[in-house]
């Protein structure tokens, strides 16, 4: 490797990007357009999901009649939590956004109160809530509506039900902490694999890469640069977003080492692809509808814009086999819930399947094939 040559080109390639006004907006701006947009959208107003996950802790009649007042009233789909389990952790474990825990004592304390007629009797349920899903604060209300009904019918005064709040997070965070990070990994994402695609073809096409074999570059040094010209626009572009999310919603984020070795790690995946994708579209358009397929989809269906909760089943599953997924939860394990473990096994994937497409993208690369 000659680092003299490997710098000559990243110069050019920054001069390049300079001079290209189109690809700057889209580098810079666009991504901070995005957050402003539905950062706005989701500070005012949420979207509601009807799965709810029950612990009934009393197991008696009573407790599974209101179970059955929740699922017909609120309209409910109710998942039942073992009552041996830790609450908090299984919101952690499996995702969801709010458990709601039914206490021991619920049918003694609701005999009390309409047999005994004693208006002291009164039951606390606790709603045990993941603050990273915009449904789930219209998720509560609703519970909280419904449980209203429940009071009034048994002429309460005080209520016989009430309620508390437990997130599973030390600190509180809006739902734009948790939209940032997403808007991260997906910006980095576009630059990188549109950024491969767009200049692979291009020099494909007029024949440059093939006349590059002649000179004293190598392939080596050709594919270094490029990795290092798509990671420094993408920190340029995430230290852009965070200014103005700092700035414009006041967000509270962790920002730590693994930010750099998520982006690091975007670009190692998303260029991996871009390679592969010009070793088999050779024209420039083709490889761009090739990269608008794999792209869009993940851009939507991987978390980064909305909870994938908010989504049916089988597309719950299918986001979780995109890549784009993991770096929007391990950006989020570490800059929200500062959750060491859970970035280390979020980064192990993407590691491993960056690793993969990279590899592969090298050897897809032939100097000889430009025309």
């Amino acid at each position: 490797m000659n680092p003299r040559v490997v710098g000559a080109n990243l110069v050019v390639k920054l001069r390049c990007f300079y001079r290209e006004k189109t690809a700057m907006f889209f580098t810079l701006a666009f991504p901070i357009i995005l957050i402003l947009v539905f950062g706005t959208i989701f500070m005012s107003e949420d979207n509601v999901s009807y799965h709810l996950c029950v612990q009934d802790l009393d197991r008696t009649k009573s407790s599974a009649q209101s179970i059955k007042t929740l699922e017909h009233n609120g309209k409910f789909k109710i998942t039942k939590v073992d009552p041996d389990v830790n609450a908090t952790q299984y919101v952690r474990d499996n995702r969801v956004n709010l458990v709601l825990v039914i206490p021991k004592g619920y049918q003694r304390h609701l005999m009390q109160r309409a047999m005994l007629s004693n208006p002291n009797a009164s039951v606390t349920i606790t709603y045990i809530y993941d603050p990273s899903s915009s449904s789930v604060t219209t998720k509560m209300e609703i519970l909280n509506g419904v449980f209203a009904g429940i009071n009034q019918e048994l002429s309460g005064k005080p209520p016989f039900i009430r309620t508390v709040e437990r997130s599973i997070l030390a600190k509180k965070y809006r739902f734009i902490e948790f939209f940032v990070p997403g808007i991260i990994a997906m910006a980095v994402m576009t630059l990188s694999l549109f950024g491969t695609v767009d200049s692979d073809t291009e020099l494909r096409q007029k024949g440059i890469i093939r006349k590059l074999s002649t000179t004293p570059i190598t392939r080596t040094d050709w594919i270094l640069s490029n990795i290092l010209y798509q990671f420094i626009l993408a920190v340029i572009s995430a230290i852009a977003m965070l200014l103005v999310s700092y700035a414009v919603f006041d967000v509270s984020l962790h920002i730590d080492a693994w930010l750099p070795v998520f982006i690091l790690l975007d670009v190692f995946a998303f260029v991996g692809i871009g390679m592969i994708l010009t070793r088999f579209a050779k024209e420039a358009q083709s490889a761009a509808a090739a990269a608008n397929a794999i792209s869009y989809p993940m851009m939507f269906l991987s978390g980064s814009f909305f909870p994938i909760e908010l989504m049916p089943g089988f597309l719950q599953t299918f986001a979780k086999t995109l890549p784009l997924y993991y770096l929007n939860e391990g950006l989020r394990a570490s800059m929200v819930f500062e959750d060491n473990m859970a970035a280390l096994r979020y980064a192990a994937v993407i590691g491993i399947f960056a690793a993969v497409v990279f590899v592969l993208g090298i050897l897809a690369s032939k100097w000889e094939e430009g025309r």
